[in-house]
């Protein structure tokens, strides 16, 4: 059963480069063992959220606060990732090189900084790769080395490589970009699993993807929440329709382009 509660809280966020607000007095929360979709045009400020709260950007004015300890914004990176916040870019950084495997056994060491590669696993963690590798579909692929992998399985692998890192809140960026249809929904079914133990935010673009697999979805528009609440609710939303479509459309043009565009 998931904790009761915010593992996440973002109070008042401003983050500004040369005068633009790249976030205007952002409120956001997510839930322990959450799945949250987190959508927007181009500039609403979705990687500037993630960037605030991983560290790699710190809030001019706010507060964030992290599995109930406030202050986070003022943490180091290192720090985060070892507090349990994960995360993925859209294009994977895997070790090609090296198996798959052994990618997984690397990125134990990743949170404490331990070089995994200098020694054999343990028995412990020999166990925590392969109960990775079930999870994330590629048990079959163990001892293939990674760069010959397909784009979907290249995803599946690194956020496998998130998975063993055992994070409490993973952040996901396009996590489905260039994938086949079954890969997609491949990728929805393991990000609906993963949350049953943690807590996932997901930015996307792929709205066919957002309405199949998210219940709740936050949307940003110009630093700010737009709205936020159920998929069936976000995507008929005028204000929503009027961000994606702009104000130049008719009413004609918005309601026939409005369920695929939102």
């Amino acid at each position: 059963m998931a904790q009761a509660g915010s593992i996440l809280s973002v109070h008042g966020a401003t983050v500004s480069f040369d005068g633009f607000k790249a976030l205007d007095g952002l409120d956001f929360t997510i839930a322990y063992g959450e799945l949250r979709f987190l959508i927007g045009p181009n500039g609403a400020g979705k990687t500037t959220l993630l960037d605030i709260i991983t560290g790699k950007t710190r809030p001019d004015h706010g507060e964030i606060v992290f599995d109930g300890r406030p202050g986070a914004q003022r943490w180091t990176e290192h720090r985060r990732v070892r507090a349990g916040i994960g995360r993925k870019f859209q294009t994977p950084a895997i070790f090609p090189s090296l198996t798959v495997a052994e990618n997984l056994e690397a990125a134990i060491g990743f949170r404490d900084r331990v070089l995994t590669l200098l020694r054999a696993a343990s028995t412990a963690e020999r166990g925590m790769i392969d109960t990775t590798l079930s999870q994330i579909g590629l048990g079959q692929r163990a001892e293939v080395r990674a760069g010959l992998l397909s784009h979907g399985e290249k995803q599946w692998l690194e956020i496998g490589m998130l998975l063993i890192q055992q994070p409490k809140l993973m952040l996901l960026d396009e996590p489905v970009a260039g994938m086949t249809r079954r890969e997609r929904d491949r990728t929805g079914e393991l990000l609906q699993q993963i949350a049953q133990d943690r807590s996932v935010l997901v930015v996307e673009h792929d709205m066919d993807f957002v309405r199949r697999f998210a219940h709740t979805v936050t949307v940003l528009h110009t630093g700010k929440l737009l709205c936020e609440g159920p998929v069936e609710a976000v995507q008929s939303d005028p204000r929503v329709i009027e961000v994606y479509l702009g104000p130049g459309r008719n009413q004609g043009e918005k309601k026939g382009v409005a369920h695929a565009a939102n």
